[in-house]
């Protein structure tokens, strides 16, 4: 079965899912690329991404797709997506049990699409991965996976509330080309992977 036809059952299979938390919102189950190098993962629609079902298009995705550009990446080149595919209320974090439900369904997911890089974009997604890890230490960094690197990034609705933050942010994203081009030959350096 192509990987399209994969992530059309995978998405009918969520939307069939009535046990999953967060019914009373859209499902935004991911856009892009499906043969990328790159899959980002935030960590929940926003009130825009919820009413449009499309993740990140709301002010956060518009900084993401206007760094991405400045560093020679197309928003059509990736494929971005959340751990939690509903809106939680208020724009709240998602819970722990949110997480839970909806983590065997992003686990199908990254397997489908393969990418070579996952950027996480915020502490949840990068806690997903790396429960012990911190966003404020670890962004940035190169983590090496059995099939896969994870590079975790601050969160877009971060950067644009702390100039800061936002540099950081357009470094780590910077770094991407070079990490992509590098990728093949870091996935198969000795050693034990991180996550």
């Amino acid at each position: 079965m192509l990987k399209a036809e994969k992530l059309k059952e995978l998405e009918a299979e969520i939307l069939a899912d009535k046990a999953l938390p967060l019914q009373e919102s859209n499902l935004v189950f991911g856009e892009g690329n499906i043969d990328c190098d790159i899959l980002f993962i935030g960590e929940a629609p926003g009130k825009t991404e919820d009413e449009l079902k499309r993740p990140f298009v709301g002010r956060s995705g518009q900084l993401l797709t206007k760094t991405l550009g400045e560093v020679g990446i197309k928003r059509e080149d990736v494929y971005i997506t959340n751990i939690v595919k509903r809106r939680p209320p208020d724009n709240r974090d998602p819970l722990p049990d949110e997480i839970a439900a909806y983590k065997p369904y992003l686990t199908r997911q990254i397997d489908i699409i393969d990418p070579k890089i996952i950027v996480t974009l915020g502490r949840f997604s990068l806690n997903y991965f790396l429960p012990e890890a911190k966003i404020t230490r670890d962004q940035g960094k190169v983590f090496i996976g059995k099939k896969r690197l994870l590079v975790p990034a601050f969160h877009p609705a971060a950067a644009l509330r702390s100039t800061e933050t936002l540099n950081l942010f357009k470094q780590s994203l910077k770094r991407l080309p070079k990490i992509v081009e590098k990728a093949d030959e870091l996935l198969k350096k000795d050693g034990k992977p991180t996550f």
